[in-house]
């Protein structure tokens, strides 16, 4: 899965931009905080497990 496409998912699941950290973005929703991968690329498996583990798949 496209990196974007994963960010519009959760940006869609009202997690917001936070901030840039090492390798990984952060996105919060309320207490909740997220890290994608910065590639372009992100593991499918990677991919479903953060949209599963944040209910929105």
């Amino acid at each position: 899965m496209k990196q974007r496409d994963l960010v519009k998912k959760l940006e869609d699941g009202g997690f917001v931009f936070e901030r840039h950290g090492g390798d990984h973005d952060i996105y919060v929703r309320g207490t909740e905080r997220e890290t994608v991968p910065r590639h372009k690329e992100i593991d499918e498996r990677l991919a479903k497990a953060i949209l599963r583990r944040r209910g929105l798949l």
